[in-house]
């Protein structure tokens, strides 16, 4: 029997409607005739998913007993009983409950499709095998249940559900998904923006790769090599000279004609380099190529026209950019051998722009093979001349030998010139051995007369065989210098590499590996005085290591032009040509690490300054309004009392001391926000780390908080963070205030994630969170920056009631203990403030207070309590 057909909806999250659009299709289908029934489906308590399930037969589920209780799973045996045209199974990467016909009901599924029952299933992009471990350190959720990607890829059609992030969160905030009193946590945990985000991009690239794999593999077995031009595909074909970026920029232009497309630049590495290969040409081209949105791919080939033909073809490329030969030679020019010449000829339908650049024609051919060294060559230029005299005097004392035994004695003669001094010592080891073969082993002896024509064609197979063992083994023993070369260039670049991936290089750190990797006294950078390239431009000297090596001017041997202003100079021997690919390297990696350098420093002052500026401004508008209101309000109370004409009753009197202490407790108030943004911008805020818990710092931060207005949802095992407690009771007071403040119509709610962590971490540590919730009016997407910098009120409305600084102190203090403050909007409208901080890996909580009872421990917080607005005072901090 034919195995029938599996058709997968995918979704990126719960949620996102895969059972509904299931049921859909088998409605559907039913409508078209067909025999439809539902073997399982949940409804996961969703009303709409619930009304699609009538007028649908539904085979009962199979109740299982296991441990006491009755689980349901799919009846396998009533489904191929009854054997429909087409089964509806849920959740195909479901684990079967122990005791089940099937330990997954992927492998029930299978079981049905064998027996020619088609079937509509469903699975999330977590429960694919290949991304569990990628989905868990987004979610920070391990999937239990997987089901393998090439059981999933079988599938003879796969559906992806897709909505939005932001929609699949109002459904959860709609209440269309959990029910409500989950959906707080839900969102704050699961249902985040970014992990959703994350899901959904997870599901589009896993399809695409299988959409890709389907592609190719129709091509394959059709035989189909030319490409197909579904969507714009250039190809730029690089060698690694200074062209190069012209070609980039041309390929670019070329894309902008259509909508869409990609652009791909690919460098053929040749076994035996290229002469003219510039590491730093080629990093800047690659970072050209990513800028202007495309890829850089590099690939090896002994034959690079061939290696960028296969390449494009491989990736169904519509057009390659190569540029015009460099070669000068005037004969493989019109011979037709330069690679832009030979991608023309083969490249079938592949459009091929073959564009000028100014080092056309004026470049090199090939690389000069490495020689053997002077030392080698010399001595197989003597061997030459010497050794085959001596095997001809070893011949000499056998008078009855052959010319077979001459030649084959004088060819392994030839083979052992060729081992010492390369190809032309060998060629002339061989010339010289056929004319003492000739005239003492062929007759007429003595003579280089040859009476026997078949005597000439032995002695010039002699000199070919000789020629071409000797060609043979010269290229020998040249690749196999070249290979120990090669693997030394390697390896010193692979640690620059990882010094340059782990921010472990320095300026210094590198000139100290170029003193080592060539043997030299000293290295040294130099950048010009003056304007950069200028002729008259003074030098100086910004780093060195060893010896200082002196600045020997433009094109010396051991000097390598980083850039226009910049140089990088050793001592101590001259390189040799074959090191100066190595040389460049360092000098691109010198580059970066400048500009990564000029670029820290130049963000440094910039920010310094925007700060001060920004600072300086708003401290002059607050002080010159916000600060007089309190104080006319306080000025005007005393007045009022010190009139001795006027009479006052106590009431009246208590009001007017009431409203010199408001007035004061407002000013009191400002000044220490404006006090404490002063320490945060001048980086004199200091830290008392230590382990503390959520539950320790909470009743503090909201004490004297409207009753009623706040709820506190915090899961009993939240570890400790390290954090100052008095700064986080400030952290969250001025949050919850501003809340208060902004949501006057809503509660508050502070909710702690599950287990305490955070599906993010700091600098590589992990992290617990606590998130506040208002369903205020929240804050406008481009307003969330802003809303954290100082002087900042909800639509630059004044306030008589704070200048502004609330949110900015808070976010300056959670940064000063290492944590990080955000805002995300609430589904439903509102603002969600996000507190995470560094899961304490330090002293251990003291037991005393640990293990004292929540009461006790609010008693004692508000014993020691700090006012929500004021800064924690030395007492507080002796207590903490």
């Amino acid at each position: 029997m034919a195995r029938a057909t599996l058709r997968i909806f995918l979704g990126a999250a719960p949620g996102v409607g895969k059972t509904y659009a299931m049921l859909e299709e088998a409605h559907r289908l039913r409508g078209r005739g067909e025999d439809v029934v539902v073997a399982f489906a949940m409804d996961h308590g969703r009303s709409d998913t619930r009304a699609l399930m009538d007028g649908l037969e539904v085979i009962p589920p199979h109740r299982i007993a296991y441990r006491d209780t009755s689980f349901e799973e799919m009846d396998v045996d009533a489904v191929l009983a009854r054997k429909p045209r087409t089964a509806v199974v849920d959740e195909y990467a479901h684990s079967n409950i122990p005791g089940s016909r099937n330990p997954k009901r992927w492998q029930d599924v299978e079981e049905l499709l064998n027996a020619g029952i088609n079937v509509l299933s469903t699975v999330n992009v977590q429960h694919l095998a290949s991304l569990g471990d990628v989905v868990s350190a987004i979610t920070d959720v391990r999937q239990a249940e997987t089901v393998p990607d090439d059981v999933v890829r079988r599938a003879d059609q796969i559906h992806l559900v897709d909505i939005s992030p932001e929609l699949l969160r109002q459904r959860l905030g709609d209440g269309k998904i959990y029910s409500a009193d989950k959906i707080d946590a839900a969102l704050s945990n699961y249902f985040r923006m970014g992990n959703l985000t994350a899901l959904r991009e997870l599901a589009l690239l896993w399809l695409a790769d299988r959409v890709d794999e389907g592609l190719a593999k129709y091509r394959s077995e059709q035989g189909i090599e030319a490409s197909w031009p579904a969507r714009e595909r250039i190809v730029i074909g690089l060698t690694g000279g200074p062209e190069g970026e012209v070609l980039v920029r041309r390929a670019a232009r070329i894309l902008k004609r259509v909508n869409g497309g990609d652009l791909l630049a690919v460098h053929v590495r040749a076994a035996d380099g290229v002469a003219s290969e510039s590491p730093q040409a080629l990093e800047a081209q690659r970072l050209l190529v990513r800028d202007l949105g495309g890829s850089y791919h590099t690939v090896a080939g002994e034959d690079p026209a061939k290696a960028l033909l296969d390449f494009a073809r491989s990736v169904n490329a519509t057009q390659i950019v190569v540029g015009i030969s460099r070669r000068r030679s005037l004969v493989a020019r019109l011979t037709g051998r330069g690679i832009g010449n030979r991608v023309v000829r083969d490249s079938g339908d592949i459009d091929v722009h073959m564009v000028s650049h100014p080092l056309g024609g004026r470049g090199v051919d090939r690389p000069r093979q490495r020689d053997l060294g002077r030392t080698r060559v010399i001595v197989g230029f003597a061997m030459a001349v010497v050794l085959p005299v001596l095997l001809q005097l070893l011949l000499a004392a056998s008078p009855t030998h052959s010319i077979a035994t001459a030649v084959l004695v004088q060819l392994t003669g030839s083979v052992a010139v060729a081992l010492v001094g390369g190809l032309w010592p060998a060629l002339l080891g061989a010339l010289w051995s056929s004319l003492l073969v000739n005239f003492f082993s062929i007759p007429p002896v003595g003579t280089l007369t040859i009476s026997d024509p078949e005597n000439i064609l032995a002695l010039l197979v002699f000199v070919g065989v000789s020629a071409a063992v000797a060609a043979v083994v010269d290229v020998s023993a040249r690749r196999s210098k070249e290979a120990a070369r090669a693997r030394a260039e390697a390896a010193t670049l692979g640690d620059l590499t990882r010094g340059a991936s782990s921010a472990e290089d320095t300026v210094e750190g590198l000139l100290k590996q170029a003193l080592d990797v060539f043997q030299m006294r000293g290295a040294a950078l130099y950048r010009a005085a003056g304007s950069a390239g200028a002729a008259n431009a003074g030098w100086r000297l910004v780093a060195k290591a060893g010896e200082a090596a002196p600045f020997p001017g433009d094109g010396g041997e051991n000097t390598e032009q980083i850039d226009a202003g910049t140089r990088l100079v050793l001592s101590g021997r001259i390189l040799p040509a074959s090191d100066r690919r190595l040389l460049s390297a360092f000098g691109a990696h010198l580059s970066a690490q400048l500009e990564r350098r000029q670029l820290a420093a130049s963000r440094r002052e910039v920010m310094r300054l925007a700060e001060s500026n920004t600072m300086r401004t708003s401290i002059l508008r607050a002080v010159s309004h916000d600060l007089r209101t309190p104080l006319a309000g306080i000025k005007l109370a005393v007045g009022g009392l010190r009139q001795s004409n006027v009479h006052y009753t106590p009431e009246e009197e208590q009001e007017l001391l009431a409203t010199i202490e408001e007035c004061s407790d407002r000013l009191d108030v400002l000044v220490g926000n404006l006090l404490d943004m002063s320490r945060i911008t001048s980086d004199s805020v200091n830290a008392l780390i230590r382990p503390v818990r959520w539950y320790e710092v909470i009743p503090t931060a909201l004490h004297g908080m409207p009753p009623g207005r706040v709820r506190v949802d915090l899961p009993g095992n939240m570890p400790e963070i390290d954090a100052d407690a008095g700064m986080l009771e400030r952290v969250i007071a001025n949050i919850v205030e501003n809340a208060i403040k902004y949501a006057p119509d809503s509660d508050v709610v502070l909710v702690g994630a599950a287990g305490g962590f955070s599906s993010s971490s700091l600098d590589g540590r992990p992290s617990g969170e606590l998130r506040i919730i208002d369903h205020g009016q929240g804050v406008p997407a481009e307003s969330v920056v802003r809303m954290f910098q100082p002087f900042q009120r909800l639509n630059d409305v004044p306030s008589p009631t704070g200048v502004g600084l609330g949110l900015a102190v808070a976010k300056g203090f959670t940064e000063a203990m290492g944590g990080t403050l955000t805002a995300e909007e609430t589904p439903g409208g509102g603002l969600t403030m996000v507190i995470r901080l560094p899961l304490s890996t330090g002293v251990a909580f003291p037991h005393e207070e640990a293990q004292a009872p929540m009461e006790a421990q609010s008693v004692l917080l508000q014993r020691r309590h700090v006012p929500p607005s004021g800064s924690p005072d030395s007492a507080t901090r002796e207590a903490l």
